[in-house]
């Protein structure tokens, strides 16, 4: 007779969710380790002396030839370190990869300094490129950064935390971008705009 004490044991097995991931909490903040990189999202906010890298956008190219279509990308890249200098870059490759990499090493060589007053900006300038027109202002301590997209990534490359602006005209991120750089390439010191 078989001693009762012994009894096959069942083991149950969880399935592996093979579908998306649940969000968790009431805001839809949850796991989001397994989502790729978007452009616009910042890739290296590290130490103070490490650059802040902002991929703006990432455009597929493809240029028609003789013997059929070359396709390659371009990225757009803002690189910062927070204490007045700010650099730009288009570059262009056959991998998204390798035309930001080449992006963010020339953005670093071409870095400009900015005239700051605090955490904003000395005076109001308008900056223009092509078809965009962006006007930057100051703002009082606490108003943020109103900007977007493009013109928040210069900023938040430079250092700005107190600023007002407004893109005139087109909206492209190139553009924008150049436009930005322009006006705050222009600013001037803040004792030489008292003395005028």
């Amino acid at each position: 007779m078989a001693d009762i004490s012994e009894q096959p044991k069942v083991v149950l097995e969880e399935k592996p969710s093979g579908g998306r991931r649940r969000r968790g909490g009431p805001q839809g903040q949850g796991d989001r380790e397994s989502e790729p990189k978007r452009p616009g999202v910042d890739f290296g906010k590290g130490s103070d002396t490490e650059a802040v890298e902002q991929v703006i956008s990432i455009n597929r190219i493809t240029k028609v030839t003789k013997g059929g279509k070359k396709l390659s990308f371009s990225a757009l890249v803002v690189v910062g370190n927070t204490k007045g200098r700010v650099g730009y870059s288009l570059e262009k490759a056959a991998e998204v990869s390798i035309a930001i990499r080449k992006a963010i090493a020339t953005a670093k060589k071409n870095m400009v300094t900015v005239s700051l007053h605090g955490l904003t900006i000395p005076h109001e300038i308008i900056g223009h490129c092509g078809g965009a027109t962006v006007l930057l202002k100051p703002a009082a301590e606490g108003t943020g950064v109103i900007a977007a997209g493009p013109v928040r990534a210069v900023c938040d490359g430079v250092g700005i935390r107190n600023i007002l602006t407004k893109c005139h005209r087109s909206n492209n991120p190139i553009n924008v971008v150049k436009a930005t750089m322009d006006g705050l390439s222009r600013l001037k010191v803040a004792h030489t705009v008292r003395k005028e």
